[in-house]
């Protein structure tokens, strides 16, 4: 791709986010992104190939193009260079999918001119069922918020959050899928020892999750929708009396702490 020819948006790294986003982008009928004018900038060559195969409507290139918007979705550590390459290019909007980095470090990196926004996609993202958070920085308005919203909307639910609560954002939904596939293990790895065999007890966890988050989806509460399944005195209720003798609760909102106290730690590293 030419240095005179101009992308609507640019995203910076080709990574398992990067893809998710330009993938999201293209599928979605509302995308605010003419394919034509969407690139990838990708630096490693086999995985520029990759993204070819993949996305072979987008432009993949080794160097940023001339651009008005770019996505950073680098290593939190390759942000800042990314950002002033972007802005340099063109860019007047940046948005940062990057874990702990900044609105401070990123207009830092953009200047003053430039309207940031610092988001926190999860992993669900990757089959467009992701939920993330967008926190807007000082040079961003209601409508750099809401292009960033339609931005990450192509691959699933968007909140905004001030930037302070962000490291709880992280906490909850960014580490949150690792728990539930905690979860998952634990419930097979009981199916087994309850007598099941690994594929039939494995089977019944992946549909439990997607049947209950289904029903989850449809916005009832939580605690209503236990208490359906929880009859008095019957199994279910046996189950549920062992896990809150466990402390469950109590374990799930100390991992959210911990999580949200290491994004912190990261944060200011």
């Amino acid at each position: 791709m030419s240095k005179s020819s101009r992308s609507n948006l640019v995203v910076v790294g080709g990574g398992n986010m990067g893809a998710a986003l330009v993938g999201g982008l293209l599928a979605s009928a509302s995308s605010p992104v003419d394919p034509a004018e969407l690139s990838i900038v990708e630096v490693v060559e086999a995985r520029r190939e990759v993204l070819k195969t993949m996305f072979p409507t987008v432009n993949v290139v080794d160097e940023m193009p001339n651009c008005a918007a770019a996505v950073i979705a680098v290593k939190p550590q390759d942000v800042p260079a990314a950002v002033t390459r972007a802005v340099a290019s063109g860019a007047t909007r940046i948005l940062s999918i990057a874990a702990g980095v900044t609105l401070s470090t990123l207009e830092a990196a953009a200047g003053d001119a430039v309207a940031v926004v610092r988001s926190m996609p999860n992993t669900p993202a990757m089959v467009r069922e992701g939920a993330s958070a967008i926190a807007a920085g000082r040079h961003a308005g209601d409508d750099d918020a809401a292009w960033a919203e339609s931005i990450l909307g192509s691959v699933g639910t968007v909140v905004r959050v001030s930037e302070a609560q962000m490291d709880a954002v992280t906490g909850l939904a960014g580490s949150g899928p690792a728990y539930i596939f905690l979860v998952a293990e634990a419930l097979i790895d009981a199916g087994v020892a309850a007598g099941l065999a690994r594929p039939t007890a494995d089977a019944l966890v992946r549909q439990l999750l997607v049947g209950s988050a289904a029903l989850l989806a449809q916005g009832e509460p939580p605690a209503d929708l236990r208490a359906k399944v929880t009859s008095p005195g019957g199994t279910t209720a046996a189950g549920v009396a062992v896990l809150e003798s466990h402390a469950v609760r109590a374990a799930f909102v100390d991992a959210v702490r911990a999580a949200t106290e290491r994004g912190r730690e990261l944060g200011r590293g």
